[in-house]
C-alpha cells in the first residue's frame, strides 16, 4: 500500500478513445470510464482535455468526490509518446498532478498483458505496435511508426488499403467488389463525394472502414487477402521481437483479437489471453519507474 497519494489513476490514450481506471492506495480499482481520443498526434491540448474529462467521468461513475489533482498520481500510456517533443510538451502542460509518468500505450499494454513480467505483445487498434520486455529488463518495439506510412495491420492501415482498392474500381482499373461497393457507400457514392471524403480523412476516419473489410471477407477474396496480409504483418512483428519463440505472447486490442483467426497457425497457437489491459499497465507504470515529474 502507498498512502502518499489519495488516488492512483491509470490512463490508456489512443486514437480511438481514452480509458481511465482509478485505484486507491491499495491499488485496488474503484472506478473507470471511457472517453474521447487522446493520442498526442491529435494535439496536446486536446489530449489533456479528453483525459481530464474522462477522469472526471470515472470519479462520477464511482460516486467518488472529485479530489484535487495534487492528491493524485497518474500513469499514462499514450499513443504518440514515443515522440519526445510531444511527450515533453505534454509534461509541460501538467495541470497539477503531483506525480505524473508518461510512456507509450504499447508499453503499458505490455505491462498489463504480462503483469510486468517479460513477454511480447502486438497491440492493434487504430494504430499498431509490437513490443517485447526481455528477461534482462531491456525493451524493444517494432512498427508504431504512425499513420500513414506505418502501423501495419491496424484499422487505419486496413481502411487505407480498402480505399486504394475502391479507387481502382471507380476508375475501372478493377471490377467492383462487395468491399469496394461498401467503401464507396460509406465514403461517397460519386467520385466527387469520395474525393471530398478523402480530403478530410484522417487516421480515425480510415480506421472506421476496417469493419467493412471484415464484413466483406466471406464474399470478397481481396478483403480476405487484406486480413491475411494483416495477420502476416503481425506474425513478422512477433518473430522480429522474439525470434526464438521463448517468451509468452499476447495479441491485444479489439482489432488485434479480431485478426487472430487470420494469423499463421504457429503464431495463433502461441497466443495467450492478456492478463490485464493498458490501464492496469499504466497503474503499474506509477510504481515501477522512476521517470517522474513532481509538482511541489
Amino acid at each position: 500500500m502507498d498512502s502518499t497519494f489519495k488516488y492512483f489513476i491509470g490512463v490508456d490514450g489512443g486514437g480511438s478513445g481514452t480509458r481511465v481506471i482509478v485505484a486507491g492506495p491499495d491499488m485496488l480499482p474503484l472506478a473507470s470510464a471511457d472517453g474521447a481520443p487522446s493520442a498526442l498526434g491529435q494535439g496536446i491540448e486536446k489530449a489533456w482535455r479528453s483525459i481530464l474529462d474522462t477522469i472526471a467521468l470515472a470519479f462520477a461513475n464511482g460516486k467518488i468526490p472529485a479530489p484535487m489533482l495534487s492528491e493524485c498520481a497518474i500513469g499514462l500510456g499514450l499513443s504518440g509518446a514515443n515522440n519526445i517533443i510531444w511527450k515533453n510538451e505534454f509534461y509541460f502542460r501538467n495541470p497539477g498532478f503531483k506525480k505524473i509518468i508518461i510512456d507509450t500505450d504499447g508499453f503499458t499494454t505490455l505491462l498489463g498483458a504480462h503483469l510486468g513480467a517479460p513477454g511480447v505483445i502486438v497491440a492493434v487498434g487504430t494504430g499498431s505496435v509490437g513490443m517485447v520486455l526481455k528477461h534482462s529488463g531491456e525493451r524493444e518495439n517494432v512498427s508504431g511508426w504512425g499513420f500513414p506510412s506505418g502501423d501495419e495491420a491496424s484499422g487505419a492501415w486496413l481502411g487505407l488499403k480498402a480505399c486504394a482498392l475502391t479507387q481502382k474500381a471507380i476508375d475501372g482499373r478493377r471490377p467492383h467488389s462487395p468491399l469496394s461497393l461498401a467503401v464507396q457507400n460509406f465514403c461517397g457514392k460519386t467520385p466527387n463525394a469520395f474525393l471530398a471524403w478523402l480530403g478530410n480523412a484522417h487516421q480515425n476516419a480510415f480506421a472506421k472502414l476496417a469493419p467493412l473489410v471484415f464484413q466483406s471477407a466471406d464474399t470478397d477474396n481481396e478483403a480476405l487477402e487484406l486480413l491475411k496480409k494483416a495477420g502476416l504483418e503481425i506474425a513478422q512483428m512477433i518473430k522480429t521481437l522474439d525470434p526464438k519463440s521463448e517468451l509468452p505472447m499476447s495479441i491485444c486490442g479489439r482489432l488485434g483479437e479480431a485478426l487472430i483467426p487470420y494469423l499463421p497457425e504457429d503464431i495463433k497457437k502461441r497466443n495467450q489471453k492478456a492478463k490485464g489491459d493498458s490501464t492496469l499497465g499504466a497503474l503499474q507504470l506509477i510504481t515501477t519507474t522512476s521517470t517522474t515529474q513532481k509538482i511541489k
